[in-house]
């Protein structure tokens, strides 16, 4: 079969009248776009990037760029998991860089990523806001097909995240695991062959005000049954790390809203729902 080399390109502007629209757009197979959602509620505009394929396969490189203009505010949100497919040989890559300008917000709430037996998979994502901007990242990981016994079996697995504020380097991981070592951690976290990881960066004014915010609390005293969270400030006072593990993907996107439903009070773009499209 041959590879995908896809492309998305996206700018989010600001109208007269307050609302956000797509100003620029520009994608190729297996990127596709829904029709964006204007939510008036939270003047926040939904957008859905589906992939029609199977999933991704072996020597697939996929590419994404997208921009939030002053005054935008945008949801990024897929509607069904990224599968990882086997690979007798090579690997998948994939490169996101997320752009926002002062007085911008952005959300990118993907759907999972699901990395299937013998799978080689390496992402890059860069998030870059500036001073005045603000936006919520989130990056969640199942285990695999649990229920056809490939838990934890993938070859190896790399996820990398550089976070920027204002020019200004806030954040660089590097997660780099075959299944075995990510069972290991799973199983020093008590959370089960099952277990599910979460991952979710705040960036936004105001956030280095106070060391220990009321919603750091809320979440920590999240009342999930086997999670555990934990926030931790990043460095030059510019935003949060939230990670989290959960026993399994239901809990774990069910933190993940409680996540979202907890900020939201601060940041109410974040009552935005994904699922109205």
């Amino acid at each position: 079969m041959a590879a995908f080399h896809g492309h998305l390109s996206l700018r989010a502007e600001s109208l007269a009248d307050g609302r956000t629209a797509l100003g620029a757009q520009s994608f190729r197979a297996p990127y596709h776009i829904s029709k964006p959602y204007w939510d008036a509620d939270t003047r926040t505009l939904l957008v859905q990037v589906v992939n029609p394929t199977a999933g991704i396969l072996s020597g697939d490189r996929l590419e994404s760029a997208v921009e939030v203009a002053s005054g935008a505010a945008v949801l990024l949100t897929t509607p069904s998991a990224s599968r990882v497919f086997k690979m007798r040989e090579g690997e998948a890559n994939s490169a996101q860089r997320f752009t926002v300008e002062s007085g911008g917000w952005l959300e990118v709430l993907p759907e999972p990523v699901v990395p299937h037996r013998g799978s080689v998979f390496h992402q890059r994502t860069e998030l870059a806001v500036a001073a005045d901007g603000a936006a919520f990242y989130a990056d969640l990981l199942l285990p695999g097909r649990v229920a056809h016994g490939e838990a934890w079996e993938w070859k190896k697995l790399v996820l990398e995240l550089d976070v920027r504020r204002d020019g200004e380097r806030l954040l660089h991981e590097r997660f780099e695991q075959d299944g075995a070592g990510l069972r290991a951690l799973a199983a020093l976290a008590g959370a089960g062959e099952e277990a599910c990881f979460g991952n979710a960066v705040l960036i936004a004014p105001g956030v280095s005000a106070d060391t220990s915010p009321a919603w750091r609390d809320a979440l920590h005293a999240l009342p999930v049954d086997g999670v555990w969270i934990g926030a931790s400030q990043l460095r030059l006072g510019g935003g949060w790390s939230i990670k989290f593990v959960a026993p399994d993907g239901v809990k774990l996107k069910k933190t993940l809203a409680a996540i979202r439903r907890t900020l939201a009070g601060v940041y109410p773009h974040l009552k935005c729902d994904a699922r109205k499209l």
